[in-house]
C-alpha cells in the first residue's frame, strides 16, 4: 500500500487527493447555487454537469442529493429510495450531495453536508461528526476490529443523543474500500454504479472471503477483522428527528509499524474539517 514519503504523499495517494478535492470543489460549487424549489433530481444532474465539464467519464457512483428528511433516511426500507427524487428545497432545509467520480482511474467517495439558511440543529449534528472523525481514525490506529469500530461509533452516537443513519446503507456499512480503476473514456452504470469499480469491489470480496476479510466495514461477522491496508470511504452519518448530516472521505490504511503512517485521513483541507478548525459550527 502506498504510503507517506518523507512527509510527502506518494504519486499514488496524489492522484486520490486530485479526484477528492476535485468532488468537494464541485459540492461547494453546487451548494452555492441552490435555491427554494430545486429538486433532489436537479441537484444531482448539476453535480455531474459540474464533473464532466472537468473531465470526469466514470463513476464508483452518480451522484446523489437528499433534501431535508430525506437526510436522515426516513422511512427508507428499499435501495430504490436512495435515488434523487422530485423533492424540493425550501429554506431552512438541510441537504446531503454525495458523489463518487472516478478521474484518472482514481476514485473518490464523498458526502457533503449543508443547509439553505439557519438550522442550529444541523449545526450541531455537523460539530459532533468530530468526535467520529478522530474516534475513528485512533481506533484503526489501534487495529481493533472493523466491527468493534462500527460499535464504539454506536456507542459514541448514543451518548451524542442521534440514531445512526449508515445502517439504513445497504449491508448496514460506514465505510467500504476504494480502489484504481482502470481509465476508459466512458463505462458503463448499473443502477447508478459504475460496472468497472464494480467489478474491482466484487474481486476483492472474493478474495477477502477466501482470506477472511471483507472490503465492506458493517456491524457484521463478516467484518470481524482488523482494517484492511488499502484506500477506505468512510461516512458515519448522524440523523436526529428528521435532520441528518455525515461527511465522507478517504482514510490511508497501511502495514506501517509507525502510529502515524499505519493510518491517516488523506487529506485535512477538506470542508468540513475547515469548519471545525475555524470553528464555524
Amino acid at each position: 500500500m502506498a504510503s507517506v514519503v518523507t512527509g510527502e504523499l506518494s504519486a499514488e495517494l496524489r492522484g486520490f487527493r486530485e479526484v477528492q478535492r476535485l468532488s468537494y470543489e464541485c459540492a461547494e460549487a453546487v451548494a452555492a447555487q441552490l435555491r427554494p424549489g430545486v429538486t433532489e433530481r436537479e441537484a444531482a444532474r448539476m453535480q455531474r454537469e459540474w464533473l464532466y465539464e472537468r473531465g470526469v467519464r466514470d463513476w464508483f457512483h452518480r451522484p446523489f442529493a437528499w433534501f431535508g428528511d430525506r437526510t436522515a433516511f426516513v422511512d427508507f426500507r428499499i435501495p430504490l429510495q436512495f435515488f434523487p427524487t422530485n423533492r424540493r428545497l425550501e429554506a431552512g432545509m438541510p441537504f446531503i450531495l454525495d458523489m463518487a467520480p472516478v478521474y484518472k482511474g482514481h476514485t473518490a467517495d464523498i458526502g457533503y453536508s449543508g443547509c439553505l439558511g439557519l438550522n442550529p440543529l444541523h449545526d450541531k449534528l455537523l460539530a459532533d461528526l468530530a468526535d467520529h472523525r478522530e474516534l475513528i481514525l485512533r481506533e484503526v490506529r489501534e487495529r481493533r476490529t472493523l466491527r468493534e469500530i462500527y460499535q464504539d461509533v454506536d456507542r459514541l452516537m448514543v451518548r451524542q443523543g442521534y440514531a445512526n443513519r449508515h445502517r439504513a446503507y445497504p449491508f448496514g456499512v460506514i465505510a467500504h474500500k476504494i480502489d484504481r480503476v482502470k481509465e476508459r473514456r466512458w463505462s458503463p452504470t448499473v443502477f447508478g454504479f459504475g460496472t468497472q469499480a464494480l467489478k474491482g469491489l466484487a474481486s476483492d470480496a472474493l478474495h477477502g472471503h477466501r482470506d477472511g476479510w471483507s472490503p465492506l466495514w458493517s456491524p457484521y461477522k463478516f467484518s470481524d477483522h482488523p482494517p484492511r491496508p488499502g484506500l477506505w470511504a468512510v461516512e458515519p452519518h448522524l440523523g436526529f428527528r428528521g435532520t441528518g448530516a455525515k461527511f465522507e472521505e478517504i482514510l490511508v490504511v497501511t502495514d506501517s509499524r509507525d502510529p502515524e503512517q499505519s493510518a491517516f485521513w488523506l487529506d485535512d483541507d477538506l470542508p468540513h474539517v475547515r469548519r471545525w478548525n475555524e470553528g464555524t459550527v
